[in-house]
């Protein structure tokens, strides 16, 4: 009988989003930048995720449960289940002002962050700009094509996807040892983090790999 996915499994997926054949979001280096939407930043390749811990977006992250490893395969997701319904209050008229005081000149199409929160120009008229706050593809219906090719038992890789996925930190950030069922993580110059995100971290490991403890030193 073929094993399953299962909800709390660490697994290495690949995947391809599309809206209307066109593809968003993938796992793939080379598709990623032939297409220009290639993020320095972003682990390409077989990225390892906790499955139901929302290291996916939501609907993949729920569809991925009860499939099986290396067999591939395609779902469509409606707005409730991939970025949102489109919602009206989320597109307001922003002061000329607010821009000019960071130095930035509207433009339509412009993707701008105010307040902390990013938003996309629909339009610019006189002093008053329309900004939308929705996501890009708030309201569509999107495509993931996606193959779990393996399921991640050694604890330290586990903790090392916990620290990719929640903080986008790679292993060359921090020094990782596990004695007698304790994580032991020292941060390096430069990655430190806050010692409420620190406690956050340490209840995720303990809760979704097998050691009993984790501390930062």
């Amino acid at each position: 009988m073929t094993e399953k996915i299962k909800k709390g499994d660490f697994i290495e997926i690949q995947y391809t989003g599309k809206v209307e054949g066109h593809v968003f979001d993938t796992t793939d280096e080379a598709t990623a930048k032939s297409l220009g939407i290639y993020n320095p930043d972003f682990p390409y390749g077989h990225i390892v995720i906790c499955v139901g811990q929302g290291h996916l977006l939501r609907g993949l992250d729920k569809e991925v449960e009860d499939k099986e490893l290396n067999k591939e395969y395609t779902i469509k997701l409606q707005p409730e289940q991939a970025f949102g319904k489109k919602q009206a209050n989320l597109i307001q008229l922003i002061p000329r002002m607010k821009f000019k005081s960071q130095g930035i000149d509207p433009k339509p199409g412009m993707t701008v962050t105010i307040d902390n929160r990013i938003a996309t120009i629909r339009s610019v008229s006189g002093g008053r700009i329309l900004v939308d706050f929705n996501h890009p593809l708030a309201g569509r219906e999107v495509e993931y094509s996606f193959k779990a090719t393996k399921k991640i038992t050694n604890t330290e890789e586990q903790i090392h996807a916990i620290f990719a996925m929640e903080l986008n930190l790679k292993k060359e950030g921090y020094d990782l040892k596990i004695e007698e069922n304790t994580a032991k993580i020292k941060f390096k110059k430069g990655a430190e983090i806050p010692k409420e995100v620190r406690e956050e971290l340490s209840k995720k490991i303990t809760e979704l790999t097998s050691v009993k403890k984790a501390v930062f030193e």
